[in-house]
């Protein structure tokens, strides 16, 4: 059985420097998807024509820059992640292997082969965030378990992750006695949800 052998992280992209280069539906897809995420997210798009779509988000969101021009290596210059959404495929290769030459994570659109990271469905409930990921195989399962997970995690959840949090600061003990402190409270947490 083949396995998932992604390792999940979660990146602070309103400290680092995101290009995304395509102005139009994949492109209007990947800026939406990482602003509904990370809404100060740091992201310069590059494009020939950029979608109205596009450009009323960068409106609604000052750290994004948009750049009407073709693509040239130079873009890339002091970026950290780069995702290619044009509907050419030869300029999203050129995209990956200069990304590849700098050692910029590269995501192109569509193109699993041609991926450091992929873009999985999320859930964000205040401060608690999931990450779902089906290996780049069927976004569509990623989004119909982002669905189910939206609906079957309270809206309180962030109210709990607040007060334990809190708890956490007040508790006067070395690191391992918090975190068997911290179980010890939540895993019935676990048996109230089994049994309702």
């Amino acid at each position: 059985m083949e396995k998932n052998e992604l390792y999940p992280i979660f990146l602070k992209v309103q400290q680092l420097q995101v290009l995304i280069v395509g102005g139009g539906n994949v492109g209007l897809e990947k800026i939406s998807f990482l602003l509904k995420s990370s809404p100060n997210a740091q992201v310069s798009l590059v494009a020939p024509f950029i979608k109205e779509e596009i450009r009323v988000l960068a409106t609604l969101h000052p750290t994004v820059t948009l750049i009407e021009d073709t693509f040239n290596n130079e873009y890339l210059d002091e970026k950290h992640i780069v995702i290619a959404a044009t509907d050419d495929q030869m300029v999203n290769l050129n995209i990956f292997l200069e990304a590849k030459r700098r050692h910029l994570l590269v995501n192109l659109a569509d193109q699993p082969q041609y991926c450091d990271f992929y873009l999985g469905g999320i859930v964000t409930k205040g401060n608690v965030k999931i990450a779902i990921s089906t290996n780049g195989k069927s976004p569509t399962t990623a989004k119909r378990l982002r669905q189910f997970f939206e609906q079957i995690i309270p809206e309180s959840i962030d109210e709990l992750v607040q007060n334990l949090h809190s708890y956490r600061k007040r508790l006067h003990q070395n690191f391992e006695q918090k975190v068997d402190t911290l179980n010890d409270l939540t895993k019935s947490l676990l048996h109230e949800k089994i049994e309702n």
